[in-house]
């Protein structure tokens, strides 16, 4: 390594090539902070909303309460498998890393809201209060996207405030047709989603 060197007037002179090299370190982290994440799945979203859509149906069936969140968990479930492999897979296509610069800030933002939800679902369900889970997981969710929305493409952001949408009608609406918003939500909203984005990503 090059040891300082000094002016004439006795001031340390960083080395040209040390000063190089922290410019390219700023500027790297500049990039990674400003990038937007563009590994969200497109054919894997339509996925999820596929199985949500079932879900949606086949919880209309269910005999009680108990039984309709078991279906809508296991839709979950599927849904969230689905998602994280769509995700692997395109990132491991675009030779980018997961969650690392604005995967894991949108893993951050993503997350918080999820396990928000998974907390209040317990405590809603303790209570036997369960007509509100589809007011609670539709803004919830909407509101990961929103946030998620910020650091990726526009389109998210767009899909959360219709989730929003959904959730505020879902407040006020009986239980059966929040089952049925939820259809529109994780069902036909992630499927037109999850088409366009894969027309605009290829993928």
């Amino acid at each position: 390594m090059t040891p300082p060197q000094r002016d004439p007037e006795g001031a340390s002179v960083i080395p040209m090539e040390a000063r190089a090299g922290e410019n390219l370190r700023v500027i790297r982290e500049t990039l990674e902070r400003s990038a937007a994440f563009s590994t969200i799945p497109g054919w894997g979203g339509a996925a999820m909303g596929l199985s949500g859509a079932a879900a949606a149906v086949c919880a209309s069936r269910a005999a009680s309460p108990a039984r309709w969140l078991e279906v809508w968990l296991a839709a979950a479930l599927v849904a969230c498998v689905i998602g994280i492999t769509a995700m692997v897979r395109g990132a491991r296509r675009a030779q980018v890393p997961l969650l690392a610069g604005p995967g894991r800030r949108f893993a951050l933002v993503f997350s918080s809201a999820v396990l928000s939800g998974a907390v209040l679902t317990v405590g809603l369900c303790r209570s036997g209060q369960f007509t509100l889970l589809p007011a609670l997981w539709l803004m919830l969710y909407g509101t990961a996207l929103v946030g998620g929305g910020t650091i990726s493409v526009t389109l998210v952001r767009s899909m959360g405030y219709g989730f929003l949408l959904l959730g505020a009608g879902a407040v006020f609406a009986p239980f059966a047709v929040g089952n049925w918003l939820l259809g529109a939500g994780f069902g036909v909203f992630q499927i037109i989603g999850g088409i366009i984005l894969a027309r605009r990503q290829r993928g």
